[in-house]
């Protein structure tokens, strides 16, 4: 299975920038995988909402969930158990896909906003 992202910038009230580092990732059937976002300049990171996406041909992106300052919230709570993530120190947001299926491929993207 393939997963694809890439880099996504986004404009605020300050310049901000978001990196995703892999190209691809391939999981087996049933195994669990993560990717990673990079911010540069997100103020109050751990007070900031990242959010996470997922975008397939000829569809809509499909918003996921978001991470604020302690909790994640999810578009549809059955998401819980499929998708999680976390932040670790100033700059890292971790997006975790478990149980991983012909579903899930798609591309994933991160971006970040305040409320």
């Amino acid at each position: 299975y393939l997963f694809c992202f890439f880099s996504f910038f986004l404009d605020g009230q300050a310049q901000v920038l978001l990196k995703q580092r892999e190209v691809s990732i391939t999981r087996a059937h049933k195994t669990t995988t993560s990717m990673y976002c990079i911010t540069e300049d997100v103020p109050d990171f751990q007070y900031s909402y990242i959010h996470w996406y997922r975008h397939v041909p000829a569809k809509a992106p499909e918003w996921i969930l978001y991470i604020g300052h302690s909790a994640v919230s999810y578009d549809d709570n059955s998401y819980s158990s499929k998708y999680s993530s976390s932040k670790k120190g100033t700059n890292v947001c971790t997006f975790t896909i478990n149980d991983v299926d012909s579903d899930d491929v798609g591309t994933y993207y991160c971006a970040y906003w305040h409320f």
